[in-house]
């Protein structure tokens, strides 16, 4: 019994905001009723690799939801899912404004069926504004939110994430709004509300307090590679043996540790060694110290070093170091679970762990259309309504 258990999800969206968002709903009990185009099917189906034509990130995103193909834009689509969202607690979608207006389902038409419906809208922009009818992707607010501008060396070319850090962003925003609505639903009735995320605003916030700095300083930040103008050292190094470790000095303390640890204790009778702010002005003399040290060494023992001195360091980890790291595994990070196509599939664990009610992983993504007969069977159609509907390509 998740901490949703009882709670009915709509998911009605697609790459990657809203699908993730619904996956954490899922994970933690709620039941999430995928609705895919009935012939095209999602485009997360297509989004990544793939093993012998099965799509993997698939199986993960989509997992704990039960699938139907249907069609939004046909009336009978629409009717169905008027039906469906009668019922449901709440409805997740990603399309450009007034989609859902358009098809007659939107806002107004839902709530009216359904009062106490939450309904979660994410867009790369919001509902209103000059934007709002842009096209949005997580580029672009990686590019927007100041983020890349931010990142990539010092030298170089703004950069931008070679994954889905907006989109990400966004959805573990977006299962949180989900979860404020349905507390705030309990206490005011049972009203339900209408949430406008666009993936802007999230990833924002992730890279920090840049606007206010303007404002208050007329400061911009610059690009600084793998530096912080916060604290020194702080970088990636190269090992011995050619691995990579990262190192933080946030706290004072830290800082005089890694220096007495690498042979530079005198560095720290230095004025300027007293902040953060003030040791990353001088970052080329503190990295050559430290990556002096680091470089005669292999990675282990760099590691096994600094975690004797009790200093902060990490090993920079591929895909595979990942899956082999004994603390990954004995607190569960990746989970192993069962697929109809890819027999054991490991994933990410549910995000955090719950004393009471656990989140759980029952069932990877599934294929198009395997539920369809069994939710709308549940909704009163009979097997000949069935038929005429997927016959017309009303639902899959």
């Amino acid at each position: 019994m998740g901490p949703l258990t009882g709670v009915r999800v709509l998911d009605a969206s697609t790459i990657l905001a809203g699908p993730l968002a619904c996956q954490i709903l899922g994970d933690f009990g709620a039941d999430v009723i995928k609705i895919e185009h009935p012939t095209a099917g999602d485009g997360m189906r297509g989004h990544g690799p793939s093993k012998d034509g099965v799509p993997i990130w698939w199986k993960e995103v989509s997992r704990n939801k039960r699938t139907i193909g249907l069609s939004l834009k046909e009336p009978d689509g629409a009717d169905i899912f008027k039906a469906l969202a009668a019922e449901a607690d709440v409805v997740v979608e990603n399309f450009r404004p007034g989609t859902l207006e358009r098809w007659g389902i939107g806002p107004e038409v839902l709530r009216q069926l359904n009062p106490g419906l939450i309904l979660l809208r994410v867009t790369g922009f919001g509902q209103v504004g000059p934007y709002a009818a842009r096209a949005g992707f997580g580029t672009l607010a990686e590019a927007m939110s100041g983020f890349a501008h931010l990142t990539g060396p010092e030298d170089g070319p703004p950069t931008l994430p070679a994954f889905g850090l907006a989109d990400s962003i966004a959805g573990i925003a977006a299962s949180s709004a989900v979860s404020m609505a349905l507390y705030a639903r309990e206490r005011n009735g049972g009203q339900g509300q209408v949430i406008d995320l666009n993936l802007m605003n999230p990833i924002m916030t992730a890279v920090g307090p840049g606007p206010t700095v303007y404002q208050q300083t007329g400061e911009i930040g610059m690009r600084h590679g793998n530096r912080s103008t916060n604290n020194a050292p702080r970088n990636a190094y190269r090992t011995g043996d050619d691995r990579w470790v990262a190192i933080s000095t946030s706290a004072q303390a830290i800082a005089e540790k890694v220096m007495h640890l690498v042979g530079h204790p005198e560095v720290i009778q230095e004025p300027w060694f007293a902040t953060g702010h003030s040791r990353a002005a001088h970052a080329d003399e503190l990295d050559e110290m430290v990556g002096s040290w680091i470089g005669a060494r292999t990675r282990d023992e760099v590691m096994n070093a600094f975690t004797e001195a009790g200093a902060a360091c990490a090993p920079i980890y591929s895909a595979r170091d990942i899956v082999e790291d004994p603390h990954v595994r004995e607190t569960r990070m990746l989970l192993e679970v069962e697929d109809d196509d890819l027999g054991k599939v490991l994933q990410h664990n549910v995000m955090w762990g719950m004393s009471e009610t656990p989140g759980e992983i029952h069932f990877t993504g599934r294929s198009l259309g395997q539920d369809t007969d069994q939710v709308l069977t549940a909704l009163g159609l009979d097997d000949e309504e069935l038929t005429q509907l997927r016959e017309r390509h009303v639902i899959a």
